[in-house]
């Protein structure tokens, strides 16, 4: 909505609009917005509050934040480059013929392969729009604190001694930044959602 105090001669009003920068991460709503399905009880509320406020995540529309919609490759990148503080991109040569220089995730994906963050699907490609597992969320994160000795003894029974993210789910325990899905599970392959990111990334940047 847009008003104006209307003077006391007889005037024409003309509307310009620029066209914003492409956001397909879903974010739409302002850092300021409320979303219906994000309730104050929610686990979840304090770390939605969190990401929106520091321009991490918006919503995906003025009113909702979709907690529940799977989170990409692309986003997960996206969203921990935004809570580092968005780093300079010293580096641009891309070895992903996937990523072009022109997408909203690009410098947050070149940042993260040269930190060794991230790697690539095979055959130079980093599948940008392939749906993010849990056991990927916390090999990215664990990869971003320069992979630390494991200490603690927390284990989940659906998580391998020898998975490449073994380490990384121990250490995402150890933190505090996951409680795993029940008692003894991780549910490494499950999809990670908006939300579960948001949160992993609360709970290890944002206290």
């Amino acid at each position: 909505k847009y008003s104006f105090k209307m003077p006391g001669s007889k005037v024409s009003v003309k509307a310009a609009f620029k066209k914003g920068e492409e956001v397909p991460d879903g974010d739409a709503a302002d850092n300021k917005a409320k979303f219906t399905d994000v309730k104050d009880s929610d686990y979840f509320a304090k770390a939605v509050e969190w990401a929106v406020e520091q321009e991490i995540a918006k919503g995906t529309s003025d009113t909702l934040f979709s907690p529940q919609a799977p989170c990409t490759r692309a986003q997960i990148v996206t969203f921990l480059w935004r809570a580092a503080g968005k780093p300079e991109v010293k580096r641009t040569d891309n070895s992903f013929s996937d990523v072009k220089a022109d997408r909203y995730y690009s410098k947050a994906v070149l940042w993260a392969l040269h930190q060794g963050i991230v790697k690539g699907t095979g055959a130079n490609e980093f599948s940008p729009e392939a749906i993010c597992t849990r056991a990927q969320t916390a090999a990215i994160l664990y990869r971003y604190a320069k992979s630390p000795e494991v200490k603690g003894e927390k284990s989940f029974a659906d998580v391998k001694a020898d998975a490449y993210y073994a380490n990384a789910v121990k250490w995402a325990a150890e933190q505090g930044i996951t409680e795993g899905t029940g008692a003894t599970s991780f549910s490494p392959d499950a999809t990670c959602t908006r939300v579960q990111i948001v949160t992993f990334l609360y709970r290890y940047m944002g206290k």
